[in-house]
């Protein structure tokens, strides 16, 4: 018997020890073909296997190579990385948080974090940011910048998904021009030419929580190209979330100065105000999603509100422009100062022209009642399309504001109009004259002569809000058949349904009269 039970014992050591052998020779394997790993309680020194981790992940940014994934462990790093290695088209370096555990990088451990960032990547390419958190990067030092994640140079085919990034901050002192408070949360500056940044994809990533001074929270400036902004949330900051900008002089050559020829899809934007940011002197001008001086963009699906401005397209730069934009199916609701302004905000500025605003849904914006409507209308906007919109307005009774008389050229029609005081007591402002009631805007101006008054007949008109359509409504199959509109509504199903468009961002169906279907709950992320 005890023959019997040493050799069981025996047979025990001897698979435990291939086990032990056999996890090494996995992990072994593992760094071999570009899998390592990051955590707190590691050491650059080790191999960067799962049981011998690095300690540093500015150790993996300048170690990896082409097809490389560098898992972090869950903890708090005290770094800000700088990305120095750059994978190929065939094999991306991925840098993401381990599966279950979140790695956050945070800055608020540095003795002089002044102007940091939590990651910066400078001409590097082929790269993906994955499932981080960043967070504790401020600054108070005129001049310095402090950013979430940095990108400049030429970087290009840029992937940054799912990352979770707040409280970057600034409380720098301003000077009269109101410049010297700066941060960013996610920071693309294409300040190289004619090489871009370019191929880009911010995807899923949360960000919040910014005190921004005269910057923004998401930003797309200069020589920057190919991009898709999609799925991410921002709120609570104290300037513009989404931007994309030119004509700043980022790029040492003028003519690639501009952000161009990307998608802002299926994002939520709220709570952007500015009125308490010490760059802007209590004004109110902070963009949810903001087209300055950028071309060829497409502006989709978006759920924007309880921002100052919900989206603003035009140029802040004399001589420049917001050109070729489409804004399709998007939903702009209780904004404070406008749903969308569109044009130069004075006479130094620069012009919307030859962009498309169809298929949105706006209600009740303008809170403030500062008679700037639901669609703000200012300096030298000109051969824009307005088409197949709804247009609920507030206890106000104004569609549109526009002070400016130079305008020309504006195509606006097909669209559905809606204010609580009715018809004939509801107001248009158009090149800085005012119409009381629908026919006299139509009359003198030549506009919506195909357009509804009417109640759009919304599924829930209390938050959550549900803008779909019910039965009955007048939006449905009332709008012009434009390939602008787009293949799909917000909700993705098809664009034309029963051979004509409905006006608004939703196609009316009749399962929505059966199932409840919220547009966004405030502070929900979908």
């Amino acid at each position: 018997m005890k023959k019997v039970m040493m050799s069981i014992t025996a047979v025990t050591i001897t698979l435990f020890w291939l086990i032990i052998t056999s996890c090494r020779t996995i992990e072994a394997n593992n760094a071999a073909s570009g899998v390592y790993y990051v955590a707190v309680d590691g050491n650059d020194n080790a191999a960067g296997s799962l049981s011998q981790p690095w300690r540093t992940i500015q150790h993996a940014a300048d170690t990896v190579a082409a097809g490389d994934t560098v898992y972090l462990r869950g903890g708090v790093y005290n770094e800000t990385v700088f990305i120095n290695v750059s994978g190929s088209a065939d094999e991306y370096i991925t840098f993401t948080s381990y599966d279950g555990e979140t790695a956050v990088l945070d800055g608020s451990g540095f003795s002089t974090p002044d102007g940091d960032s939590g990651i910066d990547i400078y001409g590097q390419s082929y790269l993906i940011i994955q499932g981080l958190e960043i967070r504790n990067y401020t600054t108070t030092a005129p001049d310095a910048v402090p950013m979430g994640i940095a990108v400049s140079g030429a970087s290009h085919h840029i992937e940054l998904r799912d990352n979770h990034i707040h409280h970057i901050e600034t409380h720098a002192p301003v000077d009269g021009d109101l410049l010297g408070a700066d941060a960013h949360g996610i920071a693309f500056y294409g300040d190289s030419a004619p090489n871009s940044i370019h191929d880009i994809i911010i995807d899923g990533n949360h960000l919040h929580d910014l005190i921004l001074g005269s910057s923004e929270a998401l930003v797309l400036n200069g020589n920057v190209e190919d991009f898709t902004i999609s799925r991410n949330t921002v709120h609570d900051t104290d300037n513009i979330a989404i931007v994309m900008i030119g004509f700043e002089n980022t790029a040492p050559d003028p003519s690639y100065d501009r952000a161009r020829d990307g998608v802002v899809s299926d994002n939520i934007v709220y709570n952007v105000d500015s009125v308490a940011n010490p760059a802007y002197g209590g004004e109110r001008s902070a963009d949810g999603i903001y087209v300055d001086g950028g071309t060829r963009i497409i502006i989709e699906r978006n759920t924007v509100y309880q921002t100052n401005l919900g989206m603003e397209i035009t140029s802040e730069h004399g001589g420049g422009d917001a050109s070729y934009v489409t804004v399709r199916n998007n939903l702009l609701y209780q904004n404070h100062v406008t749903g969308i302004g569109i044009g130069g905000y004075d006479e130094l500025r620069g012009s919307t022209h030859h962009c498309i605003f169809v298929n949105n849904t706006f209600f009740q914006n303008d809170t403030l009642q500062w008679q700037n409507g639901e669609m703000m209308i200012q300096y030298d906007a000109h051969d824009n399309v307005i088409k197949n919109n709804i247009f609920y307005a507030n206890d106000q009774s104004l569609f549109f504001g526009n002070l400016f008389t130079n305008n020309s050229a504006n195509d606006v029609n097909y669209n559905l109009y809606f204010a609580p005081n009715g018809r004939d007591f509801s107001e248009w402002q158009w090149n800085n004259v005012t119409y009381a009631g629908l026919t006299a805007f139509q009359a003198a101006t030549g506009n919506d002569s195909q357009s509804l008054f009417a109640d759009p007949l919304f599924a829930n008109m209390n938050a959550p809000f549900d803008f779909h359509p019910q039965t009955g409504s007048p939006v449905i199959d009332a709008g012009e058949n434009l390939t602008e509109s787009g293949a799909v509504d917000f909700d993705g199903r098809p664009r034309i349904q029963n051979n004509a468009i409905d006006l608004g961002a939703f196609e009316y169906r009749v399962l929505d009269e059966t199932v409840y279907l919220p547009t966004v709950a405030a502070g929900q992320k979908t």
